[in-house]
C-alpha cells in the first residue's frame, strides 16, 4: 500500500512538473519580460480642430461593431491611442486611425515625458502609420519579430493606453491567425484574447521572446469594451509599409492590374482544370500591365516567380510589396494549358477621391440612373441593375468596375432597382461613410469590393 502511494505521488508530481514546462504562464510571472519591454512603449494623444470635430466616430471596418474610439472635448476632441519605438532615433509605429486628422500629436513616454510628434507618413490601406519625436538623446525601443513563426495557443503580451490610463499590460494567447474582418484589403489579423480596449489601438503584441509580433488595431465588440476578442496586424505585413513610410513619407505599391479571387471549384471555368490552389482572375483593367501581356478573366494564375499562390490575398501582397519595374513570370492556366506569362511591375496609381468637373460636364443630361455619389450610371433591366456607364476619373473606375457589370448586392443587401442602389448609396452618405461594398457580376464571374463615395452636394 505504501508504495502504490509513493507511486501515485510520483505520477502526479511528474505530470506536474510536465506542465509547468511546457505552459508558460504556469508559476511563471511576465514581470521580468515586461520591464524589458515598457520603456518602448508610448501613450499617444491627439487634438482635433473645432471644424473637424462635428465627425462622428468613425467605424474602421464594415463590421459595425470594430470601431475607433474618441474622447470628446470642449475644443473639439481628442483621441488616445498607442504606439511602440522602433529605433533609437524616435521612430513610433501606430495605427493610422489613432492620428487620423490630427493638428497635433503629443506623445508621452514611460518615463512620462512628453514630445510633440512628426507625422513622417499614413497608409490607410493598412491602417498604418509613422511618427517620430526628437530629443538629445536615445530612445528605448523594441526588437520586431517574424509574426509567421506564431502558432494558435502560443502566449502573447499586450502592452497599451487603454481609456488614456497609461502603460498596461495584458496577457493572452493567439485565438486564431488570418482573420479577416472586413476592414481592408489586406485583412490578415491575428485574433488574441489578450484583453484590447479604446486607446490600446497602435500598441504591440509581443511574443514570449520579446518581440514584436502584431499591432493591436481593432476589438469585437457590442458594448465598447473588450469582450476577448481583439484584432492584431501581423508585423511581417506592416514592416513593408513602415519600410516605405521611413523612406518616402508615403507606399508605393506594385500593381499589375488585376483583380483575383481565391480558386474554388464553383468558380472554376474549364472542367480539364486541375490546379486546386491559385487564384482566379476576375477582372483585367485597359491599358495595364495585365492586359498588355493578355491576361484575361477567367484565367487561374498558378505562380509568381516559381513561388505557388495560397489564396487571393497571398497574391495581393505579394504583388504590392514586389519592386516597382522589376521583371516577374506568372504562370497561368488559359485556354485549358498551362504558359508562362512576363510582366513588368507597375506603380499602384493612387485613388481618386473626387470626381473631376470635365467628366460632370460630359453628362449633357444627367440620366435617371446617375450615381453621382459612385460616379457611375446604371439601369433597371428585367429584375437586374446593370451598369451603363463609368465616369474616367471615378474610384469605381480605378477599381476595376467596366460598363455591363451586374451589381447584385450593396452592404450585403440585395438590389433590383436603380432605386434601390441609391437608396442604400444615400443611407450610407448619411451616416458619413467613406465606402461602400459591392457585390457584382463580373464576365460572369462573382466579385466584391470596397468603392469610395463621394458627398458632391
Amino acid at each position: 500500500m505504501v508504495r502504490l502511494f509513493a507511486l501515485i505521488v510520483f505520477t502526479l508530481l511528474q505530470t506536474t512538473n510536465v506542465f509547468a514546462q511546457n505552459n508558460v504562464g504556469y508559476g511563471i510571472s511576465f514581470a521580468p519580460l515586461v520591464e524589458k519591454l515598457i520603456g518602448g512603449v508610448v501613450n499617444i494623444s491627439t487634438t482635433h480642430s473645432n471644424k473637424n470635430a462635428e465627425a462622428k466616430p468613425e467605424i474602421i471596418s464594415a463590421n459595425e461593431f470594430i470601431n475607433n474610439y474618441f474622447v470628446q472635448d470642449e475644443g473639439g476632441y481628442i483621441s488616445l491611442g498607442s504606439g511602440f519605438l522602433i529605433d533609437p532615433q524616435g521612430y513610433i509605429v501606430t495605427n493610422a486611425h489613432v492620428i487620423d486628422k490630427a493638428n497635433e500629436v503629443v506623445v508621452k513616454t514611460s518615463d512620462n515625458i512628453q514630445y510633440n510628434a512628426k507625422i513622417i507618413g499614413i497608409d490607410d490601406m493598412t491602417d498604418l502609420a509613422l511618427i517620430k519625436i526628437d530629443a538629445d538623446k536615445q530612445f528605448p525601443f523594441v526588437k520586431i519579430g517574424d509574426s509567421d513563426k506564431l502558432k494558435v495557443g502560443d502566449w502573447i503580451l499586450a502592452i497599451g493606453n487603454p481609456f488614456g490610463l497609461g502603460g498596461s499590460v495584458t496577457a493572452g494567447i493567439v485565438s486564431a491567425k488570418s482573420r479577416d474582418i472586413d476592414a481592408g484589403s489586406y485583412d490578415n489579423f491575428i485574433q488574441t484574447d489578450a484583453s484590447i480596449n479604446q486607446g490600446s489601438s497602435g500598441g504591440p503584441m509581443f511574443n514570449m521572446s520579446g518581440e514584436v509580433v502584431g499591432i493591436n488595431t481593432a476589438l469585437y465588440s457590442t458594448s465598447g469594451l473588450s469582450m476577448g476578442i481583439g484584432f492584431a496586424t501581423p508585423i511581417n505585413l506592416s514592416k513593408f509599409v513602415i519600410e516605405q513610410l521611413k523612406l518616402y513619407g508615403k507606399v508605393e505599391r506594385g500593381w499589375l492590374g488585376l483583380k483575383v479571387m481565391d480558386n474554388t471549384q464553383t468558380i472554376t471555368l474549364s472542367e480539364k482544370q486541375t490546379y486546386a490552389e491559385g487564384v482566379v482572375v476576375s477582372s483585367v483593367i485597359p491599358d495595364s500591365p495585365s492586359e498588355k501581356a493578355k491576361i484575361q478573366a477567367g484565367d487561374i494564375i498558378i505562380s509568381i516567380n516559381g513561388k505557388d499562390i495560397k489564396n487571393a490575398k497571398n497574391f495581393s501582397r505579394t504583388i504590392a510589396e514586389s519592386k516597382i519595374n522589376s521583371e516577374i513570370v506568372l504562370r497561368i492556366w488559359q485556354n485549358e494549358q498551362t504558359k508562362d506569362v512576363s510582366l513588368k511591375i507597375a506603380k499602384m496609381p493612387e485613388t481618386k477621391k473626387e470626381i473631376s468637373n470635365k467628366d460632370k460636364k460630359t453628362l449633357n443630361k444627367i440620366p435617371e440612373g446617375y450615381i453621382s455619389a459612385l460616379g457611375i450610371i446604371i439601369k433597371n433591366e428585367k429584375d437586374y441593375v446593370i451598369i451603363e456607364e463609368i465616369l474616367a476619373d471615378s474610384d469605381a473606375k480605378y477599381k476595376g468596375i467596366k460598363s455591363g457589370d451586374i451589381i447584385k448586392k450593396i452592404n450585403d443587401k440585395n438590389v433590383n432597382t436603380v432605386k434601390d442602389v441609391k437608396a442604400y448609396v444615400d443611407y450610407a452618405l448619411k451616416a458619413d461613410k467613406d465606402n461602400i461594398k459591392l457585390d457584382i457580376l463580373s464576365n460572369e464571374l462573382p466579385q466584391s469590393l470596397k468603392v469610395s463615395i463621394i458627398n458632391n452636394d
